[in-house]
C-alpha cells in the first residue's frame, strides 16, 4: 500500500497533465521512498521505467532495450549501438502520445558512460523538448544530483521544470504507518525511525513499541541493527572516520572545535567531513532564529534514527552481539526514552506549527521559526527557547515538555524570556506530551496570548 507523498504527486500529476515535455529531478538519502513515489505516479501511465546499475554504460544500455522491449515499447531484440539511439528511439515513441521515462539511480548509469549527461542534453535541445516525454532522473547520491545534473557547470543546467528532494516523512503524514499504537507510542516510533519509509514499514501494529524497537535495533538480526553504519559505507569512502565524527557529536560536541578534538583531527579537516555529513542530512548546522549563521552556530544530529542509534544502539553493540538485547532494553533505554523524546517532540510541535501557518491559523506569519539561546540582558543570564518566530512586532515563544501536568513555573519563565526581544506583542505557546495543571488551565483561559497544546491535541488540528 502507498502512504503519503500527496503533494509531491500531485505536483508530478500537474506537470503530466501540460501534455508537453517536462523534466523532473527527484533526489534523496537511500530508503527515504523515491522509488515507490515514482512507481506510484507510473502507475496506469505509457512508461520506461529502468534502474540503472553500478555497471559500464553498455551493460546499462543492454539492459534498458531488454527491459523496454519487456514493457511493450520495442519489438524483442532490438539492439541499440549507444545510448543516443536509445534516446532517439524514446524521442520517436513519445513525439505523438505522452510517455514517461523514468531513469531511478542515475548517478550510476552516469558513471559507467561518463557522457550521458551531455547526451541527454543534445536531445532535449534538439528534439524531446518539442515532444511529450516526460523525463525523470532520479538518485540517491545528493552530492551527485545537486552538483551534477542541478549545478550550474552540469550540461543539464537550467532544462529540469522541477526538482523534488524526497525528505523522511513528518511525524503527522508517518502516523499513517502506525495506527495500532497510542499518540505518545507513535511519537516515539517515529523519533526511534526518523520517519523514513523503509524503517517505518518495518513496524508491526500486532506487536508492542517495546517489542517493535528491541527487535529492529536490539538484536543483532535486528533491521536497523547495523543501519547508519551501512548507510555510511554506501555513501562515504572513509566510513570509520565518519562514524568517529557522529560519535563525538551524540557525546556532545556541538562546535567545529569540540567535535576535531574528539576525533583527534584539527578544525580544518573536520570541517570536510561535517559539511559531507550535512550534505546527506545526517548532521545540522543550527543558528539562533533571529541571527544569520556566525560563531554563535552549533553543530547536531538532524537524522532522529541516527541519534537514536548512537545514543542507545552504539554503546550497547557488545551486550546486543552477546544476546543481551531485551536486558539492554530494558535497562539502558527505557528509561531514557524520555529524555531522547525532547527534542523529537520539538521537532513534532515545529511541525505543527508550519502546518498552522500554512493554514493561515497563527498569530504570526514569521519566514523562520526554530531554536533561539543567548543572553538574557535583563536577567543576566544565558536563556533558551525551544521555538521562536518573530514577525515585524509581533513574536511567537513556544516551551515544549514531554511530559504530562505542566504547571504554571513553566508560562511564568517563557514570559521572562519574551521580554528579551524587543517585540510589542508576544504569544506563548506550551506543548505537553499529555495535560496541564490547573493552576496553568486557568491563566490560559484568562489569558488569549497563551497557547495549550497536547499532543492528541496536535494530532486533531491536524486531521481535521
Amino acid at each position: 500500500m502507498f502512504i503519503g507523498r500527496k503533494e509531491e504527486l500531485s505536483e508530478l500529476e500537474r506537470l503530466y497533465s501540460s501534455d508537453k515535455f517536462e523534466f523532473a529531478v527527484i533526489y534523496g538519502r537511500r530508503r527515504v521512498g523515491k522509488t515507490s513515489l515514482i512507481r506510484e505516479f507510473c502507475r496506469g501511465k505509457r512508461a520506461f521505467y529502468f534502474v540503472a546499475r553500478e555497471a559500464e554504460g553498455a551493460s546499462n544500455l543492454k539492459m534498458a532495450a531488454e527491459e523496454m522491449a519487456s514493457q511493450g515499447l520495442i519489438q524483442t531484440g532490438t539492439y541499440f549501438k549507444d545510448w543516443s539511439a536509445l534516446l532517439d528511439a524514446v524521442g520517436a515513441a513519445s513525439a505523438a502520445k505522452r510517455m514517461i521515462l523514468a531513469i531511478d539511480e542515475y548517478p550510476y548509469l552516469a558513471a559507467g558512460e561518463k557522457s550521458i549527461s551531455s547526451i541527454l542534453q543534445t536531445h532535449i535541445d534538439g528534439k524531446l523538448k518539442d515532444g511529450r516525454l516526460f523525463l525523470i532522473l532520479c538518485g540517491s547520491s545528493m552530492s551527485f544530483m545537486e552538483n551534477q545534473i542541478l549545478g550550474h557547470k552540469s550540461p543539464l543546467y537550467g532544462r529540469r521544470t522541477i526538482q523534488l528532494k524526497v525528505k523522511p516523512f513528518g511525524f503527522f503524514e508517518a502516523r499513517e504507518f502506525l495506527s495500532g499504537f497510542s499518540p505518545e507510542e507513535q511519537a516515539a516510533l517515529y523519533g526511534a525511525t526518523g520517519g523514513v519509509p523503509e524503517y517505518l514499514g518495518g513496524i508491526d501494529n500486532g506487536e508492542s513499541m517495546d517489542g517493535n524497537l528491541t527487535r529492529l535495533f536490539f538484536k543483532e538480526s535486528g533491521r536497523l541493527y547495523e543501519e547508519p553504519s551501512n548507510l555510511l559505507k554506501q555513501e562515504l569512502r572513509e566510513p570509520a572516520l565518519y562514524n568517529s565524527v557522529i560519535a563525538s557529536i551524540a557525546g556532545g560536541a556541538s562546535r567545529l572545535n569540540e567535535i576535531a578534538t574528539g576525533v583527534g583531527m584539527e578544525s580544518n579537516a573536520a570541517s570536510r567531513y561535517v559539511n559531507a555529513l550535512m550534505s546527506l542530512g545526517i548532521l545540522k548546522k543550527e543558528t539562533p532564529v533571529s541571527e544569520k549563521p556566525g560563531r554563535r552556530s552549533i553543530y547536531a544530529i538532524a537524522d532522529n534514527m541516527f541519534r537514536f542509534w548512537y545514543r542507545f544502539v552504539f554503546p550497547n553493540m557488545s551486550a546486543i552481539e552477546a544476546g543481551a538485547g531485551e536486558v539492554v532494553w530494558r535497562n539502558k533505554v527505557a528509561g531514557g526514552l524520555s529524555q531522547f523524546m525532547g527534542g523529537v517532540f520539538e521537532n513534532i510541535c515545529l511541525e505543527y506549527l508550519w502546518a498552522m501557518q500554512k493554514r493561515d491559523r497563527l498569530p504570526v506569519a514569521a519566514g523562520r521559526m526554530g531554536r533561539w539561546w543567548g543572553n538574557n540582558p535583563v536577567l543576566k543570564r544565558q536563556d533558551e527557547v525551544d521555538i521562536l518566530a518573530i514577525d515585524g512586532d509581533a513574536a511567537l515563544l513556544g516551551e515544549c515538555k514531554w511530559r504530562s501536568a505542566v504547571s504554571l513555573d513553566v508560562l511564568t519563565t517563557l514570559r521572562e524570556r519574551g521580554d528579551i526581544f524587543d517585540v510589542r506583542r508576544r504569544y506563548f505557546y506550551i506543548f505537553a506530551k499529555n495535560g496541564f495543571e490547573e493552576p496553568l488551565l486557568r491563566e490560559a483561559a484568562r489569558d488569549r496570548s497563551v497557547s495549550l497544546l497536547t499532543l492528541a491535541g496536535m494530532i486533531d488540528d491536524i486531521v481535521e
